[in-house]
């Protein structure tokens, strides 16, 4: 019989309130996507038949350069939190797990400054 309590075998194992953050993020990215997705699928389908030139100067506008930013990195970010929770989930090596997250914070990161320098690029006509 051991006189230690049920608390004293999980200390050291994670804190509750660790995945709050990381679950609002989620949530928060999510709302943000929705809008923004109906706006960007709305813009593809009306730009399906303009040309080169009137697409280049639609995407000259501040407002679409700037909504299309918010899109890039709600979405990459997003992506980012639901690959991050899958590893955590189903990946049992933690040498493989810590690898895979940090290859992913990598590619995403880099996939979402590609994307946005693109935009930029548009933007300021270079």
């Amino acid at each position: 019989m051991s006189l230690r309590t049920p608390l004293h075998r999980v200390r050291g194992l994670g804190s509750a309130k660790e995945g709050t953050q990381h679950w609002w993020a989620q949530r928060l990215t999510a709302i943000a996507l929705v809008p923004l997705t109906v706006w960007f699928i709305y813009s593809l389908v009306v730009m399906t038949t303009m040309e080169y030139a009137t697409v280049t100067a639609w995407m000259q506008s501040p407002i679409v350069s700037t909504l299309l930013i918010l899109f890039i990195f709600s979405l990459f970010y997003h992506a980012q939190l639901g690959m991050q929770v899958v590893i955590e989930d189903y990946v049992d090596s933690e040498t493989l797990k810590f690898g895979s997250i940090i290859l992913l914070n990598f590619v995403m990161l880099f996939a979402g400054l590609a994307s946005v320098i693109a935009v930029l690029k548009v933007f300021l006509g270079l």
